[in-house]
């Protein structure tokens, strides 16, 4: 038997940093973005997500792309 993935959505997710805490140390918030395509190429949904951050106020300091998928046994 087989086991095939069956892509169903996704989400990417921006990673900015919102300051330092007392320490010195940064403080992350995470922007979620859902309903990504599953076939989206990965250059797109990196182009897109470059762009959204660089409409943030805070800096962009990482991008990622979450899938969603069905795993049915054949």
């Amino acid at each position: 038997m087989a086991v095939v993935k069956v892509p169903q959505s996704g989400k990417v997710v921006l990673k900015v940093q919102t300051g330092v805490n007392a320490t010195g140390n940064p403080v992350f918030r995470l922007r979620t973005f859902a309903n990504v395509k599953s076939g989206a190429a990965d250059s797109d949904v990196f182009a897109v997500a470059e762009g959204l951050g660089s409409l943030q106020q805070h800096t962009l300091v990482d991008i990622i792309r979450q899938d969603v998928n069905n795993l049915i046994n054949q």
